[in-house]
């Protein structure tokens, strides 16, 4: 048989053969191996990741009405703040930001807040004159009565910004003793090379059962990670939102992080360890207070019954003798 002269090589026909039948085993065992390999996982995390990323989008974008579903005559509030006019001015950015920190971001939250810090003082007012001139038992003069309406009224207004300011500061001490916790998922998750809205995303779905508020924020900040031009800007937001030193501090990590490229990981381990530091030290400070707070009810409660029981048989003997005298 004549030498075959392919691509300049000369080579016989059995080893053009012997060639191509090893191409072709080849072919065959890589089709067959990427057949019976089961699917990969990486994939699938896209995937997944995705679909929570516009679920996330959605439920950021549309209006959170389910919180505010009991409120019955929204639409009654909403027509008599706006013919009012009191949707426009600068407090309107300031109230929607304190309600935001306590955790009411829906569009009905302002008009509903607006409408209660209008009707409250009316309607406390109303009821504590009326309860003064009508009930017998607190029947009092009209000047006393037109003095607690006036002071019912003061009450009613000041009332809407003392719940949102309670709301506000029982969500942020949630938050404060979460945090700790929720640093350390993130490390996992950095280490586990998630990037940082991943990692955020999978830190909130973790923490939505024992700290929903946390879940909450971390999940708007993954969400504002994702679509918003400046990445700065959404961590900015969380700070507004937050308001607490220490969410602050893990803001300006994350930043410098994404700017100087700093291993992620590495900065919130730093971060991690000088919570658990702070938190230390407020455990030892309550236990340092511990002596100084009892004194007050061992004076008051264990101090009387152990001077009955020392001086109590004196006391009684001292008596019968001067009984026999």
């Amino acid at each position: 048989m004549r030498p075959l002269d392919i691509f300049g090589v000369t080579m016989a026909p059995l080893d053009v053969l012997a060639a191509t039948a090893g191409v072709a085993a080849a072919v065959t065992v890589l089709s067959l191996w990427r057949a019976l390999m089961p699917p990969s996982s990486f994939d699938g995390r896209i995937a997944a990741l995705r679909e929570r990323r516009e679920a996330l989008r959605s439920a950021v974008a549309a209006p959170r009405r389910s919180r505010h579903r009991h409120v019955r005559g929204v639409g009654l509030m909403r027509r008599a703040v706006t013919r009012l006019d009191l949707t426009r001015g600068q407090h309107v950015a300031a109230m929607t930001l304190g309600l935001a920190r306590a955790g009411f971001r829906s569009r009905d939250a302002l008009v509903i807040y607006l409408f209660f810090k209008l009707a409250m003082p009316l309607v406390a007012g109303a009821a504590a004159g009326a309860a003064m001139i009508l009930l017998p038992a607190l029947r009092a003069q009209p000047m006393v009565a037109l003095l607690c309406a006036m002071t019912g009224v003061v009450a009613g207004a000041y009332l809407p910004d003392l719940l949102v300011k309670n709301m506000s500061e029982k969500r942020r001490e949630r938050i404060q003793r979460a945090l700790p916790d929720v640093l350390d998922l993130l490390v996992v998750c950095a280490q586990a090379g998630l990037s940082l809205e991943a990692a955020l995303t999978r830190a909130a779905r973790e923490t939505r059962q024992w700290c929903p508020e946390i879940a909450d924020e971390l999940g708007l900040t993954a969400v504002e990670l994702g679509f918003l031009p400046d990445r700065a800007q959404a961590l900015n937001n969380l700070v507004k939102r937050v308001d607490l030193p220490s969410v602050r501090a893990l803001a300006t990590t994350l930043q410098q992080a994404e700017r100087y490229g700093t291993p992620l990981a590495q900065s919130l381990r730093v971060l991690v360890s000088e919570y658990r530091g702070e938190r230390l030290l407020k455990a030892e400070e309550k236990a340092a207070r511990l002596p100084a707070t009892l004194t007050v009810p061992l004076v008051v409660f264990i101090l009387p019954c152990l001077f009955v029981v020392l001086l109590g048989p004196a006391i009684i003997g001292t008596i019968d003798a001067l009984r026999g005298l």
